[in-house]
């Protein structure tokens, strides 16, 4: 099993570095348009085989595709991250140029491979690359939901003083500020719903404070998160490579499910070795399904601004 991160930033070695040491992939090539970049991140990420118990061989290049030929999956992490202040709409004149010349190298190469985009505005930049590639719906996936899940249950925890392994939860809609629609309908702590431990208010708080996780994390930080991001991106890769047909949230394109079209935006579905194997229709309150549209309508507009 073949591997390719695009990007070998904090968010791409990141990403590296968890494929890694899962060991279930024979080699991940990392890869960056700066010279000797990937190639010191990658020789840096091996020197950790020995200490973290991994075989996987990292290999890094500088801008040579041919060395991702052959590769099954291909994460998409380049572009501009967000500073302080930035939203990440804000991202899309510079980012959609490289998401699209980079997608395209990747399928010349390895014309099977199922993409997964992390770029921002991601939601966005996933629809790019299903209107520009030509690659079947089901190979194309964006990451954000996954991520927005794990803040959403880390938050969901710290509020029920509870440990994370207790928490089930789940966030659809866009990957925005705005857009994400965490589902208190369906969280849970042991099958019990959470609305039996907390508050209609504390709920409140923990969705508005998931929603700004990532600008949380990028005032800290000033640029955007990279251990959670990358966790949730070998989490995608290893359902996919495993075949363990997990459910996830991911940015899937739509036709009719939840009474959207041509769009992207996050959503059940089950990963396995096909990619997007099904999309899962789930039940929804009133209220989500409002949050939902209203999701829709901002990455829409956002796509809107796409020149494609």
């Amino acid at each position: 099993m073949k591997i390719t991160v695009v990007g070998a930033g904090a968010v791409g070695a990141s990403c590296a570095e968890y494929i890694a040491i899962k060991n279930f992939a024979s080699e991940v090539v990392l890869l960056d348009i700066k010279e000797g970049y990937a190639e010191g991140k990658a020789m840096d990420l091996m020197q950790c085989a020995s200490l973290n118990g991994f075989d996987t061989k990292i290999t890094g290049v500088t801008n040579d595709y041919t060395q991702t030929a052959g590769s099954d999956i291909a994460v998409i992490t380049s572009g501009i991250p967000r500073k302080p202040g930035m939203t990440r709409e804000e991202l899309i004149g510079i980012n959609a140029g490289i998401v699209k010349t980079v997608s395209s190298n990747l399928i010349k190469h390895s014309p099977k491979v199922t993409l997964i985009v992390v770029s921002n505005p991601m939601d966005t930049m996933t629809y790019l690359v299903h209107k520009t590639t030509g690659l079947p719906k089901n190979k194309i996936i964006g990451m954000g939901g996954a991520l927005d899940s794990a803040r959403f249950k880390y938050r969901l925890a710290e509020a029920l003083g509870a440990p994370i392994s207790d928490v089930d939860g789940m966030v659809i809609g866009g990957h925005s500020d705005t857009g994400m629609v965490p589902l208190i309908s369906h969280a849970t702590r042991n099958s019990i719903k959470v609305s039996e431990f907390l508050s209609s208010d504390r709920l409140e708080q923990v969705s508005e404070d998931t929603k700004v996780g990532g600008a949380t994390l990028t005032k800290l930080l000033g640029t955007s998160a990279w251990y959670a991001p990358g966790a949730a991106v070998s989490a995608l890769v290893q359902a996919i490579a495993c075949d363990q047909r997990k459910l996830f949230p991911c940015s899937t394109f739509l036709e009719g499910e939840y009474g959207l079209n041509d769009i992207c935006i996050g959503v059940p579905v089950i990963l396995g070795k096909n990619g997007i194997e099904k999309i899962i229709d789930i039940p929804l309150s009133s209220a989500e399904k409002t949050k939902m549209k209203e999701s829709a309508i901002g990455v829409t507009n956002t796509n809107n601004l796409l020149t494609l």
